[in-house]
């Protein structure tokens, strides 16, 4: 390659040399060193920072040895549970036949849920769901329709087990009322409004032990949930988290929000064994018409305990407060007695007194602790079946 040259300002020819500056041994040299320095820093990088095995030893060394990895996951609970259960749930489609203002007999339809119990075709339900229907549709979440027969009503409770001609039925698991807590989570699934079906909403267990009239029935020992039940969907199943049934939704408190009841699911155990035994509900019997007592009845009426039930006829007083003819009459209960215990067990708002008798049949003999006008005896008392 020729030698480059140039002419200087006096005429002269001179050879061409490159300026010194920040050339390319100067680019060359700051790479090499940022290479080193590079190299350098990741290695004490690299030493000192601590490993997945090292941090794992620190939290253990700060919790003392235990490791615990806490995941709160509720909604994915709540969609679990919803795919569990919803294909034992049904939709229930009535037909009754009412009389209008002006004697004509007309075609009421109407519409309520239930679960099922059985895989051969047995369905749980609330009484008022069926009572009076002239035909009974079953709709399953698969869409298929079968024609149903109501097989027994309780006389107690609003509860009634229908069935349909099917088979391999998918079928609830059935939890443990008597073990809930209150502000436990709880599901209920059902044909809202009649009209939307396998609606899913969710809530807590706002107390249990709850007694109230609907529809002139008298309902005990229900549970209260916040969770959205609506006309449609009696008779559908509460479900925990578990995905097992632990009552039977069937009642809202008009006028307020998020105050619904539910039949625990324990009181149902009793009707679907006495019919699967007897092709009926049988429940024991005794034969009064009772108010029970608080600590607030208790120190208005000047009573001498502030639990149990006392004998009274209440606002029915054309009705006798002992039955005639009744084991209670039998037995000898009057008027104004209060019964405190059944066989010792204790009647208060956790033991009330029908949860008491669902441990004992028609022809038991049992013991009453009675309070009659201050003084306390004990009576025999052979149950008899309600009718």
């Amino acid at each position: 390659m020729p030698e480059l040259t140039y002419i200087d300002d006096q005429g002269n020819e001179k050879p061409l040399e490159p300026k010194k500056g920040f050339g390319f041994k100067f680019f060359f040299g700051f790479l090499i060193l940022s290479l080193i320095f590079g190299g350098v820093g990741g290695f004490l990088v690299g030493y000192f920072l601590p490993t997945k095995e090292s941090k794992q030893g620190a939290v253990e060394s700060i919790t003392g040895g235990k490791t615990e990895k806490v995941t709160v996951e509720e909604s994915s609970a709540v969609i679990d549970t919803a795919k569990k259960v919803s294909p034992s749930v049904v939709s229930i489609l009535t037909t009754a036949n009412v009389m209008d203002f002006f004697g004509d007999v007309a075609q009421q339809k109407g519409g309520g849920s239930g679960f099922v119990i059985t895989s051969d075709g047995l369905i749980l339900t609330n009484k008022h769901v069926v009572d009076g229907a002239t035909d009974l549709t079953v709709i399953t979440r698969d869409g298929k329709n079968y024609k149903a027969q109501v097989k027994g009503t309780d006389p107690l409770n609003d509860l009634a087990i229908i069935s349909v001609d099917a088979k391999n039925l998918s079928v609830v698991d059935l939890g443990d009322s008597d073990k809930l807590e209150i502000g436990q989570h709880v599901i209920a699934i059902g044909n809202a409004l009649g009209q939307f079906q396998n609606t899913v909403t969710t809530g807590v267990i706002s107390a249990k032990g709850r007694t109230f009239t609907a529809e002139g029935e008298r309902l005990e020992n229900m549970l209260q949930t916040d969770a959205a039940i609506n006309p449609g969907n009696s008779g559908g199943p509460l479900v925990n988290i578990k995905g097992q049934v632990i009552g039977i939704n069937s009642a809202i408190a008009v006028g307020a929000e998020n105050i619904g009841f539910a039949i625990p699911i324990n009181t149902a155990k009793y009707a679907i064994e006495s019919y699967q035994k007897n092709g009926k509900i049988i429940r024991p019997y005794i034969g009064i018409r009772y108010v029970p007592i608080t600590k607030e009845t208790a120190s208005v009426n000047n009573l001498p305990v502030d639990y149990g039930v006392l004998v009274h006829s209440g606002s029915s007083y054309d009705q006798p407060a002992v039955v005639s003819g009744s084991p209670a009459q039998k037995a000898g209960l009057k008027d104004g007695d209060i019964i405190t215990a059944i066989n010792d067990q204790k009647i208060n708002d956790d033991k009330t007194l029908n949860s008491i008798l669902l441990q004992y049949h028609p022809n038991d003999t049992i013991e009453l602790t009675v309070s009659r006008n201050g003084k306390e005896t004990k009576m025999k008392l052979t149950l008899g079946e309600q009718k």
